[in-house]
């Protein structure tokens, strides 16, 4: 933190403008050293920047932010020089000659943090921000550096103090104008609570596919057509097609997006047993991606008369007769009774008519809006945020179940909000002091 950090803050390459930001004490020697002045805080000014010997590097827009009116909270600059790599490779040696050091990855937005301006939900929202691809993506990431995290954080933090300030009361100070059913009063709050954790956690998953991608497998036997519904949906030759089964020997993942949703729809090896060693790794392959997918399509080959391969299903998957152009075979009856049995919706479809294809797209656009669509983007959105969710849902859930012992149910809502704040990455126990004694007239 003592060290003055400088960093490209767009990408490498050829483009008509780079810029290169600079945080850390030294910021404005280092400004004055290349620019000749200081600007005014907050306003472009035009300079010649020259390195060494004086020598001329470019010209370019100058900006000065003084801490902690800045992103980091520190002194910063940037240089707005042209785009050309020998113009920033210049700039870089001339900074680093100054006695700067180039910044590690993040270690702008670490320094953001580290001086209270991001929470750390905020600051990997900074990064989702950054790599968002649709929509989708771009309002849930924007909506977590807004704070929602925090602010809900927050709610449940204040919730959890208040009911910890009652407990302690109740056990700290027994002989003090504490009302007898104070630690009663805490638990319709934690009880509250509990539920909201629970809303959250169901939310999270919702968070976590907008992020990474809704995940889609086309899942049945060989020669189905798995890969040619694959490669239609995906517009273009993702998957090799041919009349040999087995021809698809590992999952092949094709991002799209589907109702502004990043998706990724996976074609799977033919699900059969088999001795071949490498065909059977790719048929377990097949298997697990299909049961950690949102959503399996159950292709069909509709001409076969050889019975159906039933992977695997759920009553809200898919189920895809495929060649319905084609005379029906057994298996389509095999599969409409097995659908049926199941609760799974069925589609019959020609691979090669763009019009079938259409609908499977729309269907799909629809079950994905179905699962990631909502009022609101969800405040979590990480595994992270998933596993101290349920953390504090646990000791929550657990102080409830302590009836008379009120020094282990205080334990469980203080280990509860620890849970909690590892979240934003703040917490301060004498919150907890503070609550006790404005409530309750301690001492008095």
């Amino acid at each position: 933190m003592t060290d003055t950090i400088f960093a490209p803050a767009t990408a490498a390459g050829r483009a008509a403008v780079a810029v290169v930001r600079l945080s850390g004490p030294r910021s404005g020697a280092a400004v004055r050293a290349l620019a000749g002045v200081l600007p005014s805080p907050r306003q472009a000014t035009v300079r010649t920047l020259r390195g060494g010997e004086g020598r001329g590097i470019d010209q370019a827009l100058v900006l000065w932010f003084e801490g902690p009116a800045s992103y980091t909270g520190e002194d910063c600059a940037e240089f707005h020089v042209h785009g050309g790599p020998a113009v920033v490779a210049s700039l870089l040696e001339a900074l680093a000659a100054l006695g700067l050091r180039l910044a590690e990855p993040g270690e702008f937005t670490r320094r953001a943090f580290e001086n209270g301006k991001l929470d750390l939900a905020q600051a990997e929202g900074v990064a989702d921000l950054i790599e968002a691809e649709t929509e989708a993506q771009r309002r849930q990431a924007l909506d977590q550096l807004g704070g929602a995290l925090g602010q809900a954080q927050a709610r449940w933090r204040d919730r959890l103090i208040e009911a910890l300030a009652m407990f302690e009361a109740a056990v700290d100070f027994p002989d003090e104008e504490v009302p007898a059913d104070v630690a009663a009063r805490a638990r319709p709050a934690l009880s509250d609570l509990a539920d909201e954790l629970e809303q959250a956690l169901v939310d999270v998953k919702r968070g976590e596919r907008v992020r990474e991608g809704f995940r889609i497998a086309l899942v049945g036997a060989p020669n189905a057509g798995k890969s040619t519904i694959l490669n239609a949906l995906a517009r273009r030759e993702a998957a090799i097609v041919t009349a040999t089964p087995g021809t698809t020997r590992d999952v092949i993942e094709v991002p799209m997006r589907l109702a502004g949703y990043k998706v990724l729809v996976a074609d799977t090896a033919g699900l059969r047993d088999t001795a071949d060693e490498i065909e059977a790794e790719g048929v377990r392959r097949a298997r697990r991606w299909a049961e950690e997918a949102d959503l399996r399509v159950w292709v069909v080959d509709g001409a076969s008369q050889a019975p159906a391969t039933v992977p695997d299903l759920h009553p809200h998957d898919l189920c895809v007769i495929n060649k319905a152009d084609l005379e029906p075979g057994a298996e389509t009856g095999y599969a409409l009774v097995e659908a049926r049995a199941l609760n799974v919706e069925v589609h019959r479809v020609s691979a090669w008519k763009p019009a079938d294809i259409a609908a499977l797209e729309q269907t799909l656009e629809s079950r994905v809006v179905e699962a990631l669509a909502g009022a609101d983007p969800p405040a979590a959105t990480r595994l992270r945020h998933r596993e101290l969710l349920a953390e504090a849902l646990e000791r929550v859930q657990h102080a409830l179940a302590l009836e008379d012992d009120l020094e282990l149910a205080a334990e469980d809502v203080r280990l509860a909000s620890r849970a909690l704040d590892r979240i934003t990455g703040r917490i301060d126990p004498e919150e907890v002091l503070g609550r006790v004694f404005s409530s309750f007239c301690i001492g008095k």
